[in-house]
C-alpha cells in the first residue's frame, strides 16, 4: 500500500483544488492532490469561461495571471435582449470599474496545474478517493488507488473539492446537512463553434421561441446556447438549424449572426443544488461539491474559488494561530455567497427562458422586469454588481 501523508488532502485538481493548494503554498501550508482523471482529460474538458473580478484579482495574487492577462477578453458590459429589443448593462460604469473576463476554464486549469507543479507541489493524476475516514478526528485519512494499487493519505484536513458525483459529498453524514435542489423544465443546448464571435460582448435573449445566449471563447470560437425541452435529443438539431433559430432568437435590427463549423455540440439540464453545511468535523467540501447553479449566471467556477478562499483563510489561521474559529465558520461564510449566488443565478433563468405561453401572466411579469431594467439605472446596477461578483467584503459586513 502506498503511504502519502500532508497537512492538507485535496481531493480533486480542478480550479477549486488548484486554487486551493495554490493558496496554500503561500502560507507555507502543505497540501496533496488527488485527482482522478488523467492531466491530459482535465485539460481539455471545456467548462466554464466567465471569470469575475474577485477570481481575476485572485489569480493576479498567485502569479498566475500572466497569460490569462494576455489571452483573455476583459468584458465591460453584457446585452440583454427581450422581443428583439437589446439593452445594454455597463459594468464597469455601474460598480466602480469591475468587470468580468472571458477566458476558458481549461486555460485556467493548465495555468493553475502549472503553477503547482513547477513550485514541486505533488499531484496525482488518475487517482481516485474510495473512501474518506477519521474525519472527526485529528488525522482524517484518504484512501485511494492508482493504478490498481491502493493507498492512504494522511492529513491534517481534508478538503474535498470533487464535484457533486464525488466521494467528498457522499460521506458528509447526511445527519449534518439538508439539501436544496430545482430543476428547472428546460435544458440548454450548447455548442462551440469555429467561427469569430458576432459580438464583443455577451448576449442574453428572451424571444417567444425560447432563450438563446451568446458567448466567446476566443477571438475565432463562439459560444452559443438554446433553449430546448427536457427530453429533446441532439439527433433532433442539424448544424442548419442550430444556427437558424440562433439567428431568429438572438435577432435584432441591423445585427447579423456569424456562422462557422460546429465541433461540439451538447444538451445541458438547468437545474440548482446545495446544502446548508459544507463541513463535518475536519472534512470541508468546496466547489461543485457543495453546490451547482445554473450557468445563466455564470456563477459555477467562481463560487469555487470563493470558497477555497474562505477554506483557506481558516487553514491560515489554524496554521498560523494555532485557532479553529475561522475553519469552524466556514460554511456560515461561504454560503453567503452561494445564497446571493442562487438567487441571481435563479432571476437570471427566470427572466430569459420562456416559461409559459407568450402573453401569458408569466410573461408579463418577465416583460415588466426586463421594462425595469431599461428606465432603472438602480435595478440596472443591481444586476452589474452580481453578474460581476461582489467584493469579499461585501458579505463581511453581512450585507
Amino acid at each position: 500500500m502506498k503511504i502519502l501523508k500532508t497537512q492538507v488532502g485535496i481531493i480533486g485538481g480542478g480550479p477549486a483544488g488548484l486554487t486551493l493548494a495554490l493558496l496554500l503554498r503561500r502560507q507555507g501550508i502543505e497540501a496533496i492532490i488527488l485527482e482522478n482523471r488523467s492531466r491530459e482529460y482535465v485539460q481539455a474538458r471545456v467548462r466554464a469561461g466567465l471569470l469575475e473580478q474577485n477570481t481575476v484579482d485572485i489569480y493576479k495574487t498567485l502569479g498566475v495571471a500572466d497569460r490569462l492577462l494576455k489571452e483573455g477578453q476583459q468584458h465591460h458590459g453584457v446585452y440583454l435582449s427581450f422581443n428583439q429589443e437589446r439593452v445594454r448593462i455597463p459594468f464597469g460604469e455601474l460598480t466602480g470599474g469591475r468587470n468580468i473576463t472571458i477566458y476558458g476554464q481549461q486555460e485556467v486549469i493548465k495555468d493553475l496545474t502549472d503553477a503547482w507543479l513547477a513550485g514541486g507541489g505533488e499531484i496525482y493524476f488518475e487517482t481516485s478517493a474510495t473512501r474518506i475516514e477519521d474525519f472527526e478526528t485529528s488525522t482524517p485519512k484518504i484512501y485511494f488507488e492508482q493504478q490498481g494499487q491502493a493507498g492512504v493519505l494522511t492529513c491534517d484536513f481534508v478538503a474535498a473539492c470533487d464535484g457533486f458525483h464525488g466521494i467528498g459529498r457522499k460521506t458528509l453524514p447526511a445527519s449534518a446537512y439538508q439539501e436544496y435542489t430545482i430543476s428547472y423544465p428546460f435544458s440548454w443546448l450548447g455548442i462551440l463553434a469555429h467561427v469569430a464571435p458576432s459580438t464583443h460582448e455577451l448576449i442574453y435573449a428572451y424571444h417567444e421561441r425560447g432563450f438563446a445566449l451568446h458567448s466567446l471563447r476566443s477571438e475565432k470560437i463562439s459560444r452559443l446556447y438554446i433553449q430546448v425541452d427536457n427530453d429533446d435529443h441532439l439527433d433532433n438539431w442539424p448544424d442548419d438549424k442550430i444556427w437558424q433559430e440562433l439567428a431568429l432568437r438572438l435577432g435584432t435590427t441591423g445585427w447579423e449572426l456569424k456562422t462557422g463549423p460546429i465541433f461540439e455540440k451538447s444538451i445541458t439540464p438547468m437545474r440548482s443544488f446545495f446544502t446548508d453545511n459544507m463541513q463535518a468535523g475536519r472534512l470541508f467540501l468546496a466547489g461543485d461539491a457543495a453546490h451547482i447553479v445554473p450557468p445563466t449566471g455564470g456563477k459555477g467556477l467562481n463560487l469555487a474559488v470563493a470558497d477555497v478562499k474562505h477554506l483557506a483563510d481558516g487553514l491560515q489561521a489554524y496554521y498560523q494561530q494555532n485557532t479553529l474559529e475561522t475553519l469552524a465558520a466556514y460554511s456560515a461564510t461561504a454560503l453567503k455567497r452561494v445564497w446571493r449566488a442562487q438567487d441571481f443565478s435563479h432571476f437570471m433563468t427566470t427572466l430569459f427562458h420562456k416559461q409559459a405561453e407568450h402573453g401569458s401572466y408569466q410573461y408579463q411579469l418577465q416583460k415588466a422586469k426586463f421594462d425595469y431594467i431599461k428606465m432603472s439605472e438602480a435595478y440596472a446596477t443591481s444586476i452589474a454588481e452580481n453578474y460581476v461578483g461582489l467584493p469579499f467584503e461585501a458579505f463581511e459586513k453581512n450585507i
